[in-house]
């Protein structure tokens, strides 16, 4: 594991910098989590630094307690109340780092909303993250879930990530080419050796938005935007912008309608196992991969087994995109995963393909 020097990532605005570290008990987690689910955390504490978290790892109570680390909450399914100690992340500040003549470098704090951070590349002309834009959640949850959606991962676009080992307390900041990313996945998610789950904290994350700008096009939905607008060379202005337009077509605004976005990942197949299921269903939606793999739309299939629209309890497939499960008023996260297994049952059923989840169930 690399180890160098980290400069210290904007700690003018660390606003806990030199306070006392506060523990909070008996946490009402429903606001925190985008679901809307019900459940207390036992002890939170907020983290607004990385000073913070030595602190947390230096206290005598606390620095050798389980930790569940909280973003914005959503990428997770509360289906108890959680007696680990919670890490609210809420580490300020974004800027750009360095100027370089092949990229701009630019630098933020965990708890920045993803999107916040899109939309002020955008706005300060550092493009090269609108195709990610409208991603709920926070900026330190971005490389642990390597999330995608349009023809980019965050994966092509980060420099390095600056963490805090639990352990030790001392931070580290890892290159890309050791995060070990793969789809919807990283070594922040991985136990066992080599693995950083639940060892480490992302503290702040670095991008590289490379020069010249190239658009990342290709994808069916921009490619029907171009054609209907009669844009041929859009604008990194212009893609945000329907990038965003296409998600709110789609998609359940959390803030409306509890949900944590895409449930179900996407299945890569081999050609040989895609071609006996087009056999058997023509019309599945699919898609080659760099890698000679192909990959599956889960909500085609699930929509193909009759679900949308569907509910166990407060739960249910959200009527406009099948890949979506929601909180329709007072949903419990046992009824999420209840309504969640029946459809990865049916559709292993029907297609032979055993669907995974994406966001955690805790």
């Amino acid at each position: 594991m690399p180890d160098q020097a980290v400069n210290p990532p904007n700690e003018s605005s660390a606003l806990s910098t030199g306070l006392a570290l506060t523990i909070e008990t008996g946490v009402n987690l429903k606001p925190y989590n985008s679901f809307g689910l019900p459940a207390t955390a036992h002890r939170l504490v907020r983290i607004r630094s990385a000073a913070d978290l030595r602190r947390v790892v230096d206290h005598p109570q606390l620095g050798r307690a389980p930790k569940f680390v909280l973003g914005g909450g959503s990428n997770i399914v509360l289906t108890k109340d959680v007696d680990a100690v919670v890490l609210k992340m809420e580490i300020p500040g974004i800027r750009l780092l360095e100027d370089r003549a092949d990229a701009w470098i630019i630098e933020a704090g965990a708890g920045v909303p993803w999107h916040q951070l899109v939309q002020w590349s955008i706005e300060q002309g550092f493009p090269g993250l609108e195709n990610l834009a409208l991603i709920p959640g926070t900026v330190g949850a971005a490389p642990v879930q390597n999330i995608g959606a349009y023809g980019l991962e965050i994966k092509d676009r980060l420099d390095s990530v600056a963490v805090l080992d639990l352990v030790t307390g001392r931070n580290v900041v890892l290159p890309a080419s050791v995060c070990k990313f793969g789809y919807r996945d990283s070594v922040f998610k991985q136990t066992g050796f080599g693995g950083l789950a639940g060892k480490s904290v992302i503290t702040h994350v670095r991008l590289r938005c490379p020069k010249p700008w190239q658009p990342v096009l290709g994808y069916l939905e921009i490619e029907r935007k171009m054609a209907e607008s009669g844009v041929a060379a859009p604008s990194a202005r212009q893609i945000f912008d329907w990038v965003c337009e296409i998600r709110r077509a789609k998609l359940p605004d959390p803030a409306v309608i509890g949900n944590a976005g895409s449930f179900f990942k996407n299945p890569l197949v081999s050609i040989d196992q895609c071609r006996d299921i087009i056999g058997r269903d023509p019309h599945i939606v699919h898609y080659p991969m760099p890698d000679g793999s192909i990959k599956l739309a889960a909500g085609w299939m699930i929509d193909a087994c009759g679900w949308k629209g569907k509910a166990v309890g407060g739960a249910a497939v959200y009527e406009r995109q099948a890949l979506v499960l929601v909180n329709r008023g007072e949903a419990r996260g046992a009824e999420v995963v209840t309504l969640a297994r029946a459809i990865q049952e049916s559709v292993y059923g029907r297609f032979g393909i055993r669907l995974e989840t994406e966001p955690i169930l805790l």
